[in-house]
C-alpha cells in the first residue's frame, strides 16, 4: 500500500469515524467536495497545507493520516 492508500484510507476512516459527510468536512477545511473526494480516493497528493487543515477539523494529530493499517493478524490478537 502506497502513502496515497494509506492517507486516503485514514481520512475515510477518521472522516467517517467523527459523522461527517465530505461534504462537511469539505466545508470546515475550506476546499471543495470534489478535491476531497479526489484525496479519499487517493488519486491527488495532500499538500502539508491540507493535511494541517484536515488534522485541526478532524480534531488529530496529522500523523494519524499516514499510520499503517494493522495486519490481520494483531487485529486476531485483540
Amino acid at each position: 500500500m502506497d502513502l496515497r492508500e494509506v492517507f486516503a484510507t485514514n481520512l475515510r476512516r477518521l472522516r467517517n469515524a467523527q459523522g461527517l459527510s465530505q461534504d462537511d468536512l469539505a466545508y470546515e477545511a475550506e476546499m471543495s467536495r470534489s478535491y476531497l473526494s479526489q484525496l479519499e480516493k487517493g488519486a491527488f497528493y495532500a499538500s502539508l497545507k491540507i493535511v494541517g487543515k484536515l488534522a485541526a477539523v478532524l480534531r488529530v494529530e496529522p500523523a494519524e493520516f499516514l499510520k499503517l493499517p494493522a495486519s490481520k493478524s494483531d487485529r486476531a490478537r485483540k
